[in-house]
């Protein structure tokens, strides 16, 4: 997909030396990512990296990685869940049998790994197990497929929303602390904000 934007030259990043050391550290962290990983496989990091590119229609290469580092630290050291639901498995089980299920569905139904299908071929797959009707069910044994993408979409748009590049796009001016935002009128910019169209 060829990524649209209001805001074509802002770049958040101009922005860094308004912020704290702290928040500088952390933004800028995760323009960094590194593609190795704790805990996801290669095989799971490429099928995650299909999924999400598919679920986010977009594909740079930056962004994804970030994501995937998302997913890796979730299921290298997540605290626990505040809540789930009876029957469904604890997040990092859920993650990676529905995994396994999403490549056996793609197997059954195109003999092709996910990662290796067509765009209409991927998002129709995505809208079954967002439905609870992809095939073979004996492939979602013990791994509910409306928890599973509700899963996958929950951690895939709270990283993408994270990202720097995603901010510069949707004309977000990056954290508050310690400028803060003055003009908080209906219409009214800071300076630094992206302005549309510029």
């Amino acid at each position: 997909m060829t990524q649209k934007t209001h805001y074509p030259s802002f770049n958040v990043m101009d922005e860094e030396d308004a912020w704290d050391d702290h928040t500088q550290e952390i933004v800028q962290s995760r323009l960094s990512a590194t593609p190795r990983h704790q805990a996801l496989s290669r095989q799971e990091a490429d099928l995650l990296e299909a999924l999400c590119a598919r679920l986010l229609d977009d594909d740079k290469p930056a962004v994804l990685r970030f994501v995937l580092r998302h997913f890796d630290q979730t299921l290298h050291s997540s605290p626990g869940e505040g809540q789930r639901k009876a029957g469904v498995p604890e997040g990092k089980t859920l993650i990676r049998q529905g995994l396994r299920a999403v490549e056996q569905c793609a197997k059954a139904a195109h003999a092709s790994s996910f990662a290796k299908l067509g765009p209409d071929r991927q998002r129709k797959l995505l809208e079954e197990i967002g439905a609870g009707t992809a095939q073979p069910q004996e492939a979602w044994a013990g791994v509910p497929q409306q928890p599973f993408f509700q899963k996958l979409l929950t951690l895939t748009v709270e990283a993408y929303c994270s990202h720097p590049e995603v901010w510069s796009e949707i004309g977000y001016a990056g954290p508050a602390y310690p400028r803060g935002y003055v003009r908080t009128q209906l219409g009214r910019l800071d300076p630094w904000e992206a302005k549309a169209g510029q």
